[in-house]
């Protein structure tokens, strides 16, 4: 039986390096504790104003408290759109 031909083959060349680019990122570590804290002062505002049966946080506001304290939870949703 005649003998096959040996196939040479390639040597092996590794791919091109890949150079590393210097990503920019915005600094936008402020995000995350402002908005924990608008969440944080809303929902205390909220709770302090049904213990207190209205005497408290601020008394001449009266049930629009409930609406300051969602005012602070609202900002805190418009500042974690910032987030990244």
């Amino acid at each position: 039986m005649p003998k096959s031909r040996i196939r040479k083959k390639a040597d092996y060349t590794p791919p091109p390096a890949k150079t590393a680019t210097a990503i920019k990122l915005n600094s936008r570590a402020w995000v995350a504790p402002v908005m924990l804290a608008m969440f944080v002062i809303g929902l205390a505002w909220i709770v302090v104003f049904y213990v207190t049966d209205g005497s408290m946080p601020i008394d001449s506001l009266d049930n629009w408290n409930i609406v300051v304290g969602f005012g602070f939870i609202a900002a805190g949703f418009g500042v974690s759109t910032q987030w990244k």
